[in-house]
């Protein structure tokens, strides 16, 4: 997506973009903390307690701040629950931009899952996420974002572009991650509430669309109806080969145009979006056979599951001189790039998805992309971490810290995680986007909700698993 570049200093060129397409960013200001009580877009006293009885175990009064402000951040300020023929329809923006992303927005109100079966209207306003993203996939499958208002223009950076645009699509950048996302979380919240009441006959249309898309993008009868292009001096933003990618050799893998930074891949089988891919497609099969009970429509999901997992085995396994690791991009052909990118699939972030599905190769990888041999881990006196084309050098995300301490078992280094996060912020109380590798001042996206509700379930995780790290 956009980012606004900004420092403690101010707003630079893109963020006064990006602030020009959101219309309500009064009440908040991250100098402040949480907006006030009038101010919150959606207050839950579970949430609350859950605040209350976190912070009393944080020892470090800046981290037990961070907490306090970002674990609810995505609910202060960014969902805007609605009704829709008489349905919970809840849209929810990044932050600063004022679309809704089926990536973020799956993200973002992802930790409030296990409270929702305690507390009906927190249960409601998910249902609404869900609701509202099956509206958004029946506008358009290969669309990463949509505005809040469905009848307000596209996103400023995206009225040009070269690719077909439909009413209510913010954004039209094709990225397989997108698709695994909603399904991800209806399967988080069937799990977590028991409730069925989403998956009517809207949604199965949607997802009988997302499995058509995925396997278009096999591309075994050709590069199929997608094709993006973009006047930019950045190549990131722009699809090669007249808006359709590089060449792929249709082996059974599913083709991303875009990685989950919104940046374009260099080869389009994304590996970390094709293992992601195989996890969603398994979780929709059972989620279609108990709930739905269509047998034909969940064995098409697992067919697709399995022939994706074959072909990753074959083609998605790098040698390097440290031994096998999975590869960030291939395609099909033999090309493979070797990396990672901070965004979430991200070969670091496999298990955290339940998508890695051989523990020594993920160890392996997890080594090379936490080290210098990635060439987007960076090392300064502010930190160390991920970060990827979207911001450059040597711009760390937070993110791919929390991600770190995630998916780790090992108390060194998620205490250190914790300790480079609260660093981070710099003093606003949030987290953000990206910052310098030598100075946290110079930061990128100040209200970023994604990273912030991370950081919150992250937290949540340490709380319940090794509260003795917070003390």
């Amino acid at each position: 997506m956009k980012s606004m570049a900004v420092g403690m200093t101010g707003i630079g060129v893109r963020g006064i973009a990006a602030f020009a397409q959101t219309p309500d960013l009064t009440g908040f200001d991250p100098a402040n903390g949480r907006p006030k009580l009038a101010d919150r877009r959606f207050q839950s006293t579970l949430v609350e307690e859950t605040i209350a009885e976190t912070v009393r175990k944080i020892g470090d009064p800046a981290m037990a701040l961070l907490f306090a402000n970002c674990f609810p951040n995505t609910l202060d300020t960014t969902v805007r629950p609605g009704i829709f023929e008489g349905k919970p329809d809840t849209a929810v923006i990044t932050g600063d931009i004022a679309a809704m992303w089926l990536r973020d927005s799956s993200a973002q109100v992802w930790p409030y899952l296990p409270l929702a079966k305690k507390d009906p209207a927190l249960r409601a306003l998910l249902e609404g996420v869900i609701r509202r993203q099956t509206r958004c996939l029946l506008i358009d499958t290969y669309a990463n974002a949509f505005m809040a208002d469905l009848n307000a223009p596209p996103l400023s950076w995206s009225v040009k572009d070269l690719t077909t645009m439909k009413q209510g699509v913010g954004e039209r950048k094709y990225e397989l991650d997108s698709l695994c996302y909603p399904i991800r979380l209806a399967h988080g919240y069937w799990k977590q509430t028991g409730d069925t009441r989403p998956f009517d006959a809207a949604w199965k249309r949607a997802i009988e669309l997302v499995l058509q898309t995925m396997i278009e993008q096999q591309r075994k009868h050709g590069d199929g109806p997608y094709k993006f292009q973009r006047t930019s001096d950045t190549s990131t933003e722009t699809l090669p080969a007249s808006g359709y990618g590089n060449p792929v050799n249709p082996v059974g893998l599913i083709a991303s145009g875009f990685r989950p930074s919104d940046d374009a891949c260099i080869f389009p089988f994304l590996v970390p979006s094709n293992l992601f891919a195989v996890t969603s497609l398994r979780q929709l099969a059972e989620l279609v056979n108990a709930v739905l009970h269509d047998a034909a429509l969940a064995n098409r999901a697992a067919a697709l599951a399995n022939e994706v997992e074959a072909a990753l085995k074959q083609y998605a396994i790098a040698q390097t001189n440290q031994g096998q690791i999975w590869a960030y991009e291939v395609d099909g052909f033999g090309g493979q790039v070797l990396m990672d990118d901070a965004n979430v699939p991200s070969l670091l972030g496999l298990p955290y998805l339940a998508s890695s599905p051989d523990a020594g190769l993920y160890a392996r990888t997890r080594a090379f992309v936490w080290s210098e041999r990635n060439p987007w881990f960076f090392k300064g006196s502010a930190g160390e971490g991920i970060g990827g084309p979207h911001e450059g050098k040597p711009m760390i995300w937070p993110m791919s810290q929390m991600v770190y301490a995630l998916t780790s078992s090992d108390d060194a280094e998620i205490h250190r995680s914790l300790m480079m996060l609260t660093a981070s912020a710099a003093g606003t109380g949030f987290m953000h986007e990206s910052y310098n590798k030598d100075d946290t001042a110079k930061f990128t996206r100040p209200w970023f909700a994604w990273a912030n509700t991370l950081f919150g379930e992250l937290v949540l995780k340490v709380a319940a698993e090794r509260p003795q790290l917070l003390r």
